[in-house]
């Protein structure tokens, strides 16, 4: 039976071991799955609104329903990992998962669907955060970088594939059932999943991470020899009452509505003015789970996250840097898609097959980046934002003379490639720094914190910069939509930069004294 210790022992080997590879093969094509469930409905949704008569309201929320839910439980599952098991709470967001993707699959009316996607949104943040508390767990040193460049190749794959997916489904299948597919796909992979993680996971996976608090230090000596003076069944009792204080429910409540309040607007623009007083409402409740985190740290109880995990350069750091990349560059492929549809009259699979090269470079330059950012460290990553500016500027060049000259939009399939190549250099290997110096008890919260700032930053992200391009759009075309929708996600992305670059400063002045 291997264990943390046992994987950080090996972290200096060549090559992942065999229970490594087993980890990474379960852990890996689930998220690819989760994640994927993310971009590839954008290309479904005529064929869902003529299939079912679905109203505009609900194919918004059969987008937004799945973000929410997904945003909303990522710390609370990653913390639930902490206590119960990373195993077991993964195995549960297979199971949710699963099930909404059957469901949405034979759906036969909006209603359904929509509840569907909730179901497959709660799997998604149940099983994400437990794929990098796995990594932290197991993996150690430079293999833990290698992980992590998987999991980031992961990423740029699944949200560049998917409108392709979509497109080929639908073409394949028709308009019935391609949309459905594109659900019941997941099904027979995510039965594979949950055999593999009984099979694959290590025993050490399903029980609390190892010293995750005193609270839990007296948990697991309960579980081994009872409590002293406690019948089995009451010790039973009392261990269950300590893991739902150690979940800390007060705060688990306090973050999700907080967080499902500040992204609502968002998602749900369209609702009418009143919606934006919801995100008023989101940030104080936020402020008040800070304050409640903290109060709870002080008396002794151990707490969701430690907020203290913030004063550490690089966790700080990196989840602010990953959060405004995520504000800017997640809308580059809904403009894409939304130009070469109806700016220029392709079909979705057109549309799907401009962000192929993308996909391809994330999927190849992310695994090399992660096996180096151990040693380069944070100049790697603004390497790979001075690949996306510059992917993005000629992007916004070869979009400027194809309509000066005449020149064909398929120039784009190089453009885009690098951001495949920024995208592989920045996701993954800030990763790795950013958790770094997170203890093994917090590693489930803390990668919640940070991949709620990512849905967060995608969220607020699509509604501002697609609101920006619609209006400019209504007055002068879609030429100088594009490129202003674009310069604004080159801003964001530089603004992004611009932290990198910060904390690069701080760890060498850190290190001179």
């Amino acid at each position: 039976m291997r264990d943390s210790a046992a994987a950080s022992s090996a972290a200096g080997a060549e090559s992942f071991t065999t229970e490594q590879r087993r980890i990474l093969l379960v852990s890996l094509i689930v998220a690819f799955l989760s994640l994927l469930s993310v971009s590839i409905v954008n290309v479904v949704l005529p064929s869902i609104e003529q299939s079912i008569d679905a109203s505009s309201a609900a194919l918004q929320w059969i987008l937004s329903g799945y973000a929410l839910a997904f945003g909303v439980v990522l710390v609370a599952a990653g913390r639930a990992g902490d206590i119960y098991g990373r195993g077991k709470v993964f195995v549960a967001g297979l199971l949710l998962f699963g099930i909404g993707s059957c469901v949405a699959g034979f759906a036969a009316d909006p209603l359904t669907l929509n509840i569907a996607r909730v179901v497959m949104g709660l799997g998604s943040g149940f099983i994400n955060p437990q794929v990098t508390g796995l990594i932290q767990q197991y993996f150690a040193g430079a293999q833990r970088g290698r992980a992590f460049g998987l999991f980031g190749g992961i990423v740029g794959v699944s949200v560049a594939i998917g409108p392709v997916l979509g497109g080929t489904l639908v073409a394949a299948f028709g308009a019935e059932w391609g949309w459905r597919s594109s659900f019941l796909v997941n099904v027979p992979f995510v039965a594979l999943a949950i055999v593999g993680a009984f099979l694959w996971l290590p025993p050490s996976a399903w029980h609390a991470a190892v010293g995750s608090s005193p609270a839990n230090s007296a948990v697991m000596s309960a579980q081994a020899g009872g409590a002293v003076g406690e019948t089995p069944q009451a010790s039973r009792v009392s261990i269950g009452l300590q893991k739902i204080a150690d979940l800390d429910p007060v705060g688990v409540v306090l973050l999700g509505l907080g967080t499902l309040l500040v992204m609502l607007p968002f998602v749900e623009r369209n609702a009418g003015a009143w919606i934006w007083s919801t995100l008023a409402v989101g940030i104080v409740l936020v402020v008040v789970w800070v304050r409640w985190e903290k109060r709870s740290k002080r008396k002794g109880h151990p707490p969701m996250v430690d907020i203290d995990l913030f004063r550490t350069r690089s966790f700080s750091n990196g989840t602010l840097l990953v959060s405004i990349y995520f504000l800017g560059m997640t809308s580059v492929w809904v403009l894409l898609a939304l130009w070469m549809q109806s700016g220029l009259g392709h079909t979705a699979l057109a549309a799907g097959l401009i962000g192929l090269p993308s996909a391809i470079a994330s999927a190849i330059f992310a695994p090399i980046a992660g096996r180096h950012i151990t040693r380069i460290g944070r100049p790697l990553v603004l390497w790979g934002f001075a690949f996306a500016l510059s992917g993005l500027g000629l992007t916004i060049g070869a979009v400027a003379l194809h309509y000066a000259v005449g020149t064909s939009e398929w120039w784009l399939l190089g453009t885009l490639a690098l951001l495949g190549v920024g995208q592989a250099l920045i996701i993954s290997p800030n990763q790795t720094l950013t958790l770094s110096e997170v203890p093994l008890r917090y590693a489930g919260s803390a990668g919640g914190v940070l991949q709620t700032g990512q849905r967060v930053g995608t969220s607020i992200g699509i509604a501002m910069i697609t609101g920006v391009t619609f209006t400019v759009l209504a007055s002068y075309g879609w030429m100088t939509a594009f490129i202003v929708g674009f310069g604004v996600i080159m801003t964001v992305v530089a603004a992004a930069g611009a932290v990198g670059v910060v904390d690069l400063v701080q760890g060498r002045r850190r290190r001179r004294t």
